[in-house]
């Protein structure tokens, strides 16, 4: 009787084992933990991520996540810590968020003083008056970057407040989809930071941002320890399905590992078969890689600014 028992507990464990690892296998998210890795989404937007622990989610109809595809993944963020240059913001906002012919806000700069962020462009849609404006950073109970106008001139001139100075038509154009991740409300302008990069697409709670000297401080989640056990500067995947280059990996074992550990990972997803080619890869007794990558500011030039 004992023996039957355990053996109909048995059977239930395993069912419920495989249910759980057939619902895992639905979600299709692949784990991954970063740590010092400066990631580049074009030639001149890049953040510095000190530390990042979170999944790789499919958004195509791949159904995995395709290293050749930046816009088969989003990056799930559960806690980071992610560092943002003016410069890189500023080239972000110009060539992607208002990279529209139409966008109203054209030559975008940004600087930093004092704890404020400036702002400086031209509006496009009212004949390319120049402005700037100064304010403060916070983060909205939706996980939005709050740019809090508090001083705003146009041609050199003080304005009232931020709506006077885009004006209605302006700030609906803003507010459509011809913007990518910036939206206006009141005198205020919201950036989703999602949205505000190329694909593939940062997402998770943000809970605090602040300004360090030219470096906007993004925060997620809490501080975890990392699970690669490692040291150095690495991006490593684990779990679920990963494809890149002809090979399809299932139970993802992947580290990329930095070949030179004094500085971050300068990694560029539109170039890692550069990267790759110019490391090596080891593999485990269980079948994982470990792929030795050179930086991407490291490789061999070829005449004309392109990499081998």
């Amino acid at each position: 009787m004992i023996s039957r028992v355990l053996l109909v507990a048995y059977a239930i464990w395993l069912s419920a084992r495989g249910y759980s690892q057939e619902q895992e296998a639905e979600r299709g998210h692949v784990h991954t933990e970063m740590r010092n890795v400066l990631y580049h989404f074009t030639d001149s937007a890049s953040v510095h991520i000190v530390y990042l622990e979170g999944e790789l989610i499919p958004t195509s109809e791949h159904g995995i996540p395709v290293f050749d595809d930046a816009n088969s993944f989003a990056l799930g963020i559960h806690s980071a810590e992610i560092i943002i240059t003016i410069d890189a913001l500023a080239n972000a906002l110009s060539q992607y968020a208002f990279a529209t012919s139409d966008a109203p806000i054209k030559q975008i700069r940004i600087s930093t003083e004092g704890g404020k962020m400036k702002i400086k462009g031209q509006l496009h849609s009212e004949g390319n008056v120049p402005f700037e404006s100064e304010g403060s950073l916070s983060v909205t109970p939706q996980g939005e970057i709050r740019v809090h106008a508090e001083k705003i001139k146009a041609a050199h001139l003080p304005v009232k407040g931020l709506m006077d100075l885009l004006g209605a038509t302006i700030a609906k154009l803003i507010d459509s989809k011809k913007v990518h991740g910036v939206r206006a409300e009141k005198d205020d302008l919201l950036l989703h930071p999602s949205e505000l990069f190329p694909p593939p697409h940062i997402e998770g709670g943000l809970s605090a941002i602040m300004i360090r000297g030219n470096e906007i401080v993004l925060r997620y989640g809490n501080a975890s320890a990392p699970t690669a056990k490692m040291k150095g500067n690495y991006m490593a995947y684990r779990g679920f399905q990963l494809r890149f280059g002809k090979l399809t990996m299932s139970d993802t074992d992947l580290t990329l590992i930095d070949l030179d550990p004094r500085d971050p990972f300068d990694f560029y997803l539109a170039h890692y078969k550069d990267q790759l080619v110019g490391g090596y890869t080891k593999t485990t007794p269980t079948f994982g890689l470990r792929s030795y990558f050179r930086d991407y500011n490291k490789l061999r030039k070829q005449p004309g600014g392109t990499s081998p």
